[in-house]
């Protein structure tokens, strides 16, 4: 029977650290760590998420700085505002909150945010950072499942660590973490063919797909360290994740719940990373 990785738990002891962190940032330097929040449009999940990032923001010490635009607002005056944040000192970070409305091009809004102030880890440069293995901000989720395998006493190097997922955000920044914590990586993603057999050789297995209880519980290695990425809503209302979690959690010695689990951890590396970049920005000046 698996024991449950409390994710709540774990984000509440690192948003700790990261309070106070930025506590003495300000008494030795009087600097208070700047996020800027572009959210365009409606969208009611959007929103939500943003008003738990700016609670997590103010609880920590970030100053949030929000721009909500409507959601027929043109690339251009999205543009223009993205590169007023960039020249602004006292913003650290800047969060672009996805989806944009599909008369925008996401892409170009993304590479248009500072390497240096991109606290979500999705600009090109950070992404090709990470996949040299060298320094810079890297993407939230990804850094958070880190933490939770780390929290476990598990310790990547020579096992064999499956990802099922590939998208930009979390399948493959991870599978590069993992590689480079010396992890045997295998990756893959909703067509590959026999999932089940390549499931079944994970000892960590990192499931983020989208799609509710695509791993089944009996595809997971005995003993394994199960992190489900997924959030998907059922009827009913219920969230449930990737994995079928009452059979997994059978087999599994350490497995994350849906909610819960990874979603805690997403913004508090959030804030993690706009401390890191206020302090980057503290050395550069310096």
């Amino acid at each position: 029977m698996a024991q449950i990785i409390d994710g709540r738990a774990i984000a509440r002891g690192i948003q700790k650290e990261v309070k106070e962190e930025i506590e003495g940032l300000k008494r030795r330097w009087g600097i208070v760590p700047g996020l800027g929040v572009v959210l365009v449009g409606d969208d009611p999940a959007s929103h939500l998420y943003v008003r738990n990032k700016e609670k997590a923001c103010k609880e920590v010490g970030i100053q949030s700085d929000e721009h909500l635009l409507p959601a027929l607002v043109s690339e251009k005056e999205l543009l223009a505002l993205i590169h007023n944040l960039n020249r602004k000192k006292e913003i650290h970070g800047i969060l672009v909150q996805l989806p944009l409305p599909a008369h925008i091009q996401a892409e170009k809004i993304l590479q248009a945010v500072s390497p240096q102030k991109d606290v979500d880890g999705f600009h090109p440069v950070n992404q090709g950072l990470l996949l040299l293995g060298a320094q810079g901000l890297r993407p939230c989720t990804p850094m958070g499942i880190m933490r939770l395998i780390d929290s476990v006493g598990c310790d990547p190097k020579g096992k064999n660590a499956v990802v099922v997922g590939r998208s930009n955000i979390v399948g493959k920044p991870v599978a590069l973490m993992l590689l480079e914590r010396h992890a045997t990586v295998t990756l893959c993603h909703s067509r590959t063919a026999h999932l089940k057999d390549e499931v079944a050789r994970g000892e960590i297995l990192v499931v983020a797909v989208g799609k509710a209880g695509l791993v089944r519980g009996d595809w997971v290695r005995p003993g394994a360290v199960v992190i489900d990425v997924g959030s998907n809503r059922i009827p009913g209302g219920k969230f449930v994740g990737d994995v079928e979690f009452e059979s997994a959690k059978e087999r599994a010695s350490w497995i994350s719940p849906v909610p819960g689990g990874v979603g805690p951890m997403t913004i508090c590396m959030l804030l993690f990373n706009t401390l890191r970049a206020a302090k980057e920005s503290l050395q550069r000046e310096g």
